[in-house]
């Protein structure tokens, strides 16, 4: 087993990752928990709600379990009250434990419930995507979608443990891991290029799902994330890094309605776009901007956005939590394994949108 120790204001806890953890889930059960709720959804509740529920009883303790609907298109308000309904009708208490047992969606929602309800219950994260291990799961961003924007009406929320089994993996479609290798190559273009290199070096390893790989993959994205969340919990500076090729995967998951493309899907060409971006204004080299490429195509991750005009782009990303007074931000990469967030001007962006 792998262990990534999070260290923040907002809570210390372990990031354990091996295959088999969902059969010993118990291990991260407070002793003075009452009621443990588990959330999840049908399809998920299906293939592992059985493993986790025989794993929480052997606690000792009342489990209850909320089913939401499957789907981005469902992180949205309607989908929370389901999650307070239940919470409410089985009388939970400031001393019970929410198990989110799934992907993004079912995590940041039930983050956010967990934040909400009696102002702070505690949480555990048992993500059982590839995206959400190596990202969502991981530094207490917790949030509902609006009609308007993604993921603007949320919390910054530790849980008190995340528990990655890599072996869960292995039942998502091709999309879905592709989704999540695009976070993971990710952080090796903002803070690791040596990681990147690895990255580029294993793709078909990683892409078949390799024991050994895949937890190391795992592993060393939590690790990166781990240490930038302690330096910034709340995304006041460094943090903000961490959202690299996010404005314009943002813009396209919007423009095109929630759940058209994966969210990784739509970072991976993001990050395409944000490194054609960096050339025009950091100076990336064109060698570097072909390697981005190159490695989102061999994820298997769309390399081309939708052909909207200017205009409808700019208006997308106006509504990026990163805007600031008007001015688009974007992180930028100065060289492989360097970031950077600063302004744009909106000539300059619509000059790099020409070229797509």
């Amino acid at each position: 087993m792998s262990v990534v120790h999070v260290q923040t204001p907002g809570g210390n806890y372990p990031i354990q990752v091996a295959p088999g953890r969902l059969d010993l889930m118990a291990e991260s059960i407070p002793s003075d928990a009452t009621t443990l709720a588990l959330i999840t959804n049908p399809t998920v509740f299906a293939l592992y709600g059985e493993r986790v529920l025989q794993a929480l009883n052997t606690t000792g303790k009342k489990v209850v379990q909320i089913l939401i609907e499957d789907g981005e298109q469902y992180k949205n308000g309607k989908t929370l009250d389901v999650i307070f309904d239940g919470l409410l009708q089985n009388r939970l208490d400031r001393k019970a434990v929410i198990v989110a047992l799934g992907g993004g969606v079912v995590g940041d929602i039930s983050g956010f419930a967990a934040a909400c309800f009696m102002r702070g219950i505690r949480f555990i994260q048992v993500p059982t995507t590839l995206l959400s291990q190596v990202d969502s799961s991981v530094g207490g961003k917790t949030a509902i979608n609006h009609p308007l924007g993604k993921n603007m009406i949320g919390a910054f929320y530790q849980p008190i443990a995340v528990e990655i089994d890599i072996h869960v993996l292995k039942t998502l479609p091709k999309r879905e891991i592709s989704a999540g290798l695009a976070e993971v190559i990710k952080y090796g273009m903002i803070t690791d290029a040596d990681f990147l290199d690895w990255c580029l070096a294993n793709t078909d390893a990683l892409n078949a799902l390799e024991d050994e790989p895949t937890q190391y993959a795992v592993t060393r994205s939590c690790e990166l994330k781990a240490y930038v969340v302690s330096q910034d919990e709340r995304e006041s500076g460094l943090r903000a890094i961490l959202n690299f090729g996010h404005t314009f995967g943002h813009a396209i998951e919007a423009g095109l309605g929630y759940g058209k493309w994966l969210h990784g899907e739509a970072v991976g060409c993001g990050m395409i776009m944000a490194a054609e971006l960096s050339a025009e204004v950091c100076g990336l080299s064109a060698q570097s901007v072909q390697k981005i490429r190159d490695l989102v195509a061999a994820i298997g991750c769309p390399t081309e956005p939708p052909k909207w005009d200017h205009d409808k782009w700019i208006d997308l990303m106006g509504l990026d939590k990163k805007a600031e007074g008007g001015q688009l931000r974007f992180v930028l990469l100065p060289e492989l394994g360097k970031s950077v967030v600063q302004t744009v001007d909106v000539a300059t962006v619509k000059k790099v949108l020409a070229k797509f």
